[in-house]
Parts: structure tokens; C-alpha cells; sequence
């Protein structure tokens, strides 16, 4: 970390003290939250309009954070400038490092020729090439979700679904969308205890509430999948199947979260989803899956041929691997499956065998920012405690993804200097979305420290009892603005329960609606478009993903405040614990 502030110009580190305001534009708390929006509407207007590269808008984006910070909100230039570097580095590093080690191992797998034996191992599962994405983005995503999170389950997913056949920029659509209803509990729940810690309300009582509204976008999104992948004919054709892995996921997801273990809701909901739906296609095959094929085979070809025509990257994660030839033994599927069963193993022992997370979790380096922290306040005048950056160098999600990289290497005997060069090719082609996460991170810290995001909530809260039907909207923008539902719960969550005790709503069903509107604002995120972009191979089309995606996330925001709002009704009353 010395390398990272040593650079820093000692003014910077002189910074006198700043204490957050909620109106500081005019004494207006409604004027300060629309300035405050400014940087997402930067951010957002020139990635969905204008079509500007990522790294474009989101420099563009921490600019206007930047100005609003300092001319706006009277916070110290330097103050501002030291919040930009912390969430650049934060940024780099767990971020890209995670999406960095995930594209490696994909990569690896590619260079020793075992990917197109995993294809082919999904065709054992079901020849239908709908029913394998819905598997891999929803119920293998899933699962990585609950034991990694960050970016990982897009980054691996989207490999996978291209390797399928599925279009590059429809694989990477689709697991932007899959990676919804898993979030809540991602990361083996980190989002909901997190809330619990900053509101002093009972994790399991979160859990419980949040546990009666993520199940029910469980049932919706695979059928929603479907009409990525496939359009209405796939889901005319294939929605038993996806009907059969949302109702179990779902069920699952409410079963452990209310009666089992906050922790592990994703980790059996991604099991039993994915173990139902392989029994059902046992007894039930969709028709069509020949013609679904090919479907998806001319839609790859168009969007080749489109993307040539415009002069954009064509998509694909990389090299293509060789056809595998001769006959699928069980020895090959497991070897082609290695690589994700040591995934699941490495990340289930480090989150889940106590002594192995208290080990790792004492390697972490704290690292009080240099001249930012203490020095930056709440609007109370209490300090603010996120200025303290936490450097993960082994406990990180990144790092044991890393070293599964190693171990898989030397399992499938790739020479140690192809090795290095795929990881070095791989930095290498990330770095413009390197550049364009720290830039997110950086304008999403400067909007935190700065208190333009609080602003915002504090804002939407004073709404009073029509806050019921706005409570996901906090959720969905602090996820937005920084990749994280559990960043969301951060900035949000004691607001959501102090707006609650005021408007006479329960806490609780608000605490839990900021978890739940987090989850459908993650696929929307600029640091999210990034990830799924690299990882598609479809390097500066994060506009392309964003028009894709922008309408299923207000749907399903809007299906969601719709339900929240009933929640806190007699209508939907009896949803809840």
C-alpha cells in the first residue's frame, strides 16, 4: 500500500476534516439529491445514448463526482481526490484481481484442449442447449454467487455460455440476468449480515423477510432466460423445465433461509434447483432442441457478421479450443469438470470450515487510508468507518481462484510458460476494463464520502408511507452505482430502518427491500457491464449490454416495489414472518 499513497502530494495528506451534509445546495434537501444524481445520469446518458466506450463514461462520470463534491457538496478537493484513489484501488484490487484469476482458469482450460469436453458433458445432462444455459447461468451461477461473489459467477458463467454456442452478446445478457434472485444471500450471506450489524436487527429476521421476496424473482427469472436465449419459441418450448428449476430454487431459497441457515440459502437452493431440473429432463424432453441449435447458431453468425460490419469486437473469451474428438469416457467429463468441482470445493472449506475462515480471515491487512481516514464525518459528526480499505492478499475471492488456476494447470499438464503467457494475454486484454471498474469505484466513493449518495436516500425516505413502494428503489441505485448489494446495505441500510420507525412500517420489511431491490440493480452496474463484457470478449459493447438489460431491470424493480408495497399491506401481509 506504501507504493499506492506515496505518490499522493503531501497537501493531500494536510486535508483538514469534512462532515457530510444532506442539503447543502441551497438548504434544499430535494435540490442536493438531484445534483448528486448528476455523476449516474453522466454515467448512464453516454454508455446507453451517447455510446460511448465504458472507460469514457465512467472517467466522465467520476469527473462530475468529483466537481459536485467539491463545488456542490464543499468538500475538500483533497478529500476528494484521496476518496477517488481508495475506490480505484478497491476497484483493482479484490475486483478485477477476482475477474482477472476467473478468465485465467477459463483460459486454461481452452489451452489444454478439456473446454470442448465440457460442452460436450452438458449435452449428457440435456441435448437441449436452453435448458444447459438456464443450468449453467441460474443454477451453476448460483452457486458461485453464494460461495464467491463479486464478479465471478458472470466472468465463469459467460465463458461457459458461449462455449455452448450461445451469441456472445446474448451469453453475456443472460448471466447479467441470472445473477438476480442469488444475490441476496451471495457470498455466503454477506449482504444480509451486513444489514444486520448496521441496524442491530436480527440477521435470521432479515433473512426471513428477504427469504419471501427473492424466491418469488427465483420462479420468474429462468423463464426470463428462456426468452434471452431463445426468444418466445424457446420459452413456448422449454418452459416446464425452467418452470421446474425456479419453483425448486425458489422453494429451497424460502425453506433455508426461515427455518435452516441465512448462510447457506444459496448454496442448497443452487443444489436442489440444479439436481430438480436434471431429474425432470430425465422423464420430460422439450422438442425442438435441433432447430434450437441451429437458431443460436445463425444468431451467432449474425451478430459476427454485425459486429465485423461495425468494426467491434466479434466476441469469445479468448482462444477457441480444437473440436474434441473420439469418445466422451467418464474420466474426460470429470476432468472437464475439475476445474469448477475444485472451485466449489476450495471456496466451500474456506467460507464454510470455521477454523480454515478464521485462518484466512487473520491474513487480512487493514490499512486506514492515509490522510482520508478520521478525517471525513456523518451528517451526525460520527466518523465514517469505510475509509478503512481491507487488503484480502489470500482470503481474497481472486487470490484461492488464483490458486485453483495453479492447481488445474498442473493437473492438465499445461507447460508453466503457456500458463504465464495466458495469464499475462489476459491482463493484457483487460486493461481497459480495468481502468473503466477503478474509475466506477473511484466515482462511487467520492459520491459516498462526499454524501451524495445518502443525500439521495435521504431524499426518496422522506416520501412517507408511499416509501413502502420506494424502499427497493435505494437498493436498486446503491447497487447500480457500486456493483455491490452488499455496498447497497451499507449506505442504505440504517436509513431504510430509522425511514420505517418513522412512517410507522416495519424496519424490517424495508431492511429487507433494499437487499431484495440491490439484487436487480446489479446487472445494470458499470462495473458489472465491464466484467460480463471481458468476459464475452466484447470489449468496449458495454452500451450494447446495458440497452439489453435496462428494461428487464426496471420491470423487475418495478414488479418488486409493486410487492413491497402490498407487503406492507393486508393484501401481501401474510407473506411475511
Amino acid at each position: 500500500m506504501t507504493a499506492t499513497t506515496s505518490a499522493l502530494p503531501s497537501a493531500v495528506h494536510q486535508a483538514a476534516d469534512f462532515t457530510q451534509q444532506l442539503s447543502p445546495v441551497g438548504g434544499s434537501l430535494a435540490v442536493s439529491a438531484l445534483v448528486g444524481l448528476l455523476p449516474l445520469v453522466v454515467v448512464f446518458v453516454l454508455l446507453g445514448v451517447v455510446r460511448t466506450k465504458a472507460y469514457v463514461a465512467a472517467l466522465a462520470g467520476l469527473g462530475a463526482a468529483f466537481l459536485v463534491a467539491v463545488l456542490a457538496y464543499a468538500m475538500p478537493a483533497p478529500l476528494a481526490l484521496l476518496s477517488a484513489t481508495q475506490g480505484a484501488v478497491f476497484g483493482t484490487f479484490p475486483i478485477m484481481w477476482i475477474v482477472l484469476a476467473a478468465l485465467w482458469l477459463y483460459q486454461l482450460t481452452v489451452t489444454s484442449g478439456r473446454f470442448e469436453d465440457l460442452r460436450r458433458t452438458f449435452d449428457v445432462v440435456s441435448e437441449d442447449p436452453r435448458i444447459q444455459a438456464v443450468l449453467i447461468a441460474f443454477c451453476f451461477g448460483g452457486l458461485l454467487e453464494a460461495l464467491a461473489g463479486f464478479g465471478a459467477p458472470v466472468a465463469i458463467t459467460a465463458t461457459m455460455l458461449i462455449a455452448l454456442g450461445v451469441a456472445p452478446l446474448r451469453a453475456a445478457c443472460t448471466v447479467l440476468l441470472a445473477n438476480t434472485a442469488p444475490v441476496a444471500f451471495g457470498a455466503v450471506a454477506i449482504p444480509i449480515t451486513t444489514a444486520a450489524t448496521l441496524t442491530g436487527i436480527p440477521a435470521g429476521d432479515i433473512g426471513a423477510v428477504v427469504g419471501r421476496q427473492a424466491p418469488v424473482l427465483a420462479c420468474v427469472v429462468p423463464l426470463l432466460l428462456l426468452l434471452v436465449v431463445d426468444g418466445v419459441r424457446g420459452l413456448r418450448e422449454a418452459w416446464p423445465a425452467a418452470l421446474v428449476t425456479g419453483l425448486s430454487f425458489g422453494l429451497a431459497q424460502f425453506a433455508t433461509s426461515n427455518f435452516l441457515s441465512v448462510e447457506l440459502t444459496d448454496i442448497v437452493a443452487a443444489l436442489v434447483g440444479l439436481g430438480a431440473t436434471v431429474l425432470f429432463v430425465r422423464v420430460w424432453t422439450p422438442v425442438g432442441a435441433r432447430e434450437a441449435h441451429e437458431r443460436l447458431a445463425a444468431g451467432r453468425a449474425q451478430e459476427h457478421a454485425e459486429a465485423t460490419a461495425a468494426g467491434r469486437a466479434t466476441g469469445g473469451p479468448g482462444t477457441v479450443a480444437t473440436a474434441a474428438t473420439g469418445r466422451l469416457t467418464q474420466g474426460r467429463v470429470w476432468m472437464a469438470l475439475f476445474p469448477y468441482l475444485l472451485v466449489i470445493a476450495v471456496f466451500s472449506v474456506s467460507k464454510l470450515v470455521v477454523p480454515v475462515k478464521e485462518f484466512l480471515a487473520g491474513t487480512d491487512r487493514k490499512v486506514p487510508w492515509p490522510g482520508l481516514d478520521g478525517h471525513v464525518f456523518s451528517a451526525s459528526g460520527k466518523a465514517i468507518t469505510s475509509t478503512v480499505y481491507t487488503f484480502g492478499w489470500l482470503s481474497g475471492p481472486g487470490t484461492l481462484l488464483l490458486l485453483c488456476g495453479v492447481v488445474v494447470a498442473l493437473v492438465y499438464r499445461v507447460a508453466p510458460a503457456a500458463a504465464v503467457a495466458d495469464l499475462v494475454r489476459t491482463l493484457d486484454k483487460l486493461k481497459l476494463a480495468i481502468l473503466t471498474v477503478a474509475s466506477v469505484l473511484a466515482l462511487a466513493y467520492v459520491m459516498n464520502f462526499s454524501g451524495q449518495t445518502i443525500t439521495i436516500g435521504t431524499w426518496i425516505a422522506g416520501t412517507g408511507a408511499l416509501f413502502a413502494f420506494l424502499s427497493p428503489v435505494l437498493g436498486w441505485i446503491g447497487t447500480a452505482v457500486t456493483g455491490s448489494d452488499t455496498s447497497a446495505n451499507a449506505l442504505f441500510a440504517k436509513l431504510q430502518a430509522t425511514a420505517g420507525a418513522k412512517a410507522g412500517i416495519d424496519p424490517t420489511l424495508l431492511v429487507s427491500a433494499n437487499t431484495t431491490g440491490g439484487v436487480v440493480g446489479k446487472m445494470i452496474s458499470p462495473q458489472n457491464l465491464t466484467i460480463a463484457a471481458s468476459a464475452a470478449g466484447l470489449d468496449g459493447q458495454e452500451s450494447a449490454i446495458l440497452r439489453r438489460v435496462l428494461p428487464w431491470s426496471l420491470g423487475l424493480l418495478l414488479f418488486l416495489c409493486t410487492m413491497v408495497y402490498l407487503q406492507s399491506t393486508p393484501v401481501l401481509g401474510w407473506m411475511l414472518p
